[in-house]
Order: structure tokens, then C-alpha cells, then sequence
């Protein structure tokens, strides 16, 4: 057995009634990233917040093309569950690749957007999103290095479109 399956394997020993459906909540909340999508547009509704529901937009659209159009396919790695049959899972088999989780790229994508234009909101957007890619571990649709890839290219992937954005800004105040 991999490092990472007994990684997995120790997480199923912390399974409890009580904790089981907060898991399986945390882990839809961040299907298909709509959580962040309508966190985003709420954020783009007033004027002072706008700029980060639309770094937020285009940054989310970078991270889907990037991670789950284009490496997903290519490393085409199997999920937790396809490898070792031995766990029971408590949501539906998800139909993608494993490597990155969707669900931690856009939650980390979002919350490091958030994090760039305000700190202390943007902690608490990191923790949830956190949360989110703790959970589909311990629902053993992902391995660790799903996570972690997840993790830094979201951050990446944010950080890149906050520059951007900030380059386009500071163009069009030279022009004007």
C-alpha cells in the first residue's frame, strides 16, 4: 500500500455518526465550485467589491481550464476508491480523473482572490476552503497530492490573474 493510501487509511479512523454528514455537507458544498461561483457573484452586486468577484470569475476559469480540462486528462490518475475497493464511500463515485481535486482548486482559487483584496475575510475563505479539501480525503475520492496540487495552482492560478487585473487597471489609467 502507497504512502498516501495509508494516509487515507488513518483518516477513515476518525469517522464518526456526528462527523460523517458535516463531511459529505463540506464536500457538496464545493461541487462543481458553485459555492464560489455564487459567493462571486454576490461579491460582484456592490460596486467596492466588484473588482474581486470578477479577478474571482476569471481567475475560477483559469483554474477549470487548467486543472480540470487540461491536467486531469492528461495525468489521468485513478480515484482513491478505484485502486483499493476496501473503504465504502459515502457519496456517489465522482466521474473525473483524482489529480487535481476540483473541489480544492476552485475553493483555494476563490479564497486566495478573497485573501488578496481582504485579509482577514480572505483567512476565513482560505479555512473553508481548507475544510472543503479535508473532506474529500476523509471521503476518499483524493489522495493528499490531489490536495496539495489543488492547493498551489489555485494560489497560483489566483495570483496570476490578480496581476492581471492590476496590469489592466494600471493601462488604462495611463491611457485616460
Amino acid at each position: 500500500m502507497t504512502m498516501e493510501l495509508q494516509i487515507l487509511h488513518m483518516l477513515q479512523e476518525l469517522h464518526a455518526e456526528w462527523l460523517n454528514p458535516v463531511m459529505i455537507l463540506l464536500s457538496a458544498l464545493g461541487n462543481a465550485g458553485l459555492i464560489w461561483i455564487a459567493l462571486s457573484v454576490v461579491l460582484a452586486i456592490p460596486k467596492r467589491t466588484r473588482l474581486c468577484a470578477f479577478t474571482m470569475m476569471g481567475a475560477m476559469a483559469l483554474s477549470f481550464l487548467l486543472g480540470n480540462i487540461v491536467i486531469k486528462n492528461l495525468v489521468a490518475r485513478p480515484r482513491p476508491f478505484a485502486v483499493d475497493a476496501s473503504v465504502m464511500l459515502l457519496i456517489p463515485q465522482p466521474g473525473e480523473y483524482s489529480f487535481p481535486s476540483g473541489h480544492t482548486l476552485n475553493g483555494f482559487t476563490a479564497a486566495t482572490v478573497i485573501f488578496l483584496y481582504y485579509k482577514k475575510a480572505g483567512i476565513l475563505a482560505l479555512l473553508f476552503a481548507g475544510t472543503i479539501a479535508f473532506s474529500r480525503m476523509y471521503l476518499f475520492v483524493h489522495y493528499p497530492t490531489d490536495i496539495l496540487a489543488g492547493m498551489l495552482l489555485g494560489i497560483m492560478d489566483a495570483v496570476i490573474m490578480y496581476f492581471i487585473v492590476k496590469m489592466i487597471i494600471k493601462k488604462r489609467e495611463e491611457r485616460l
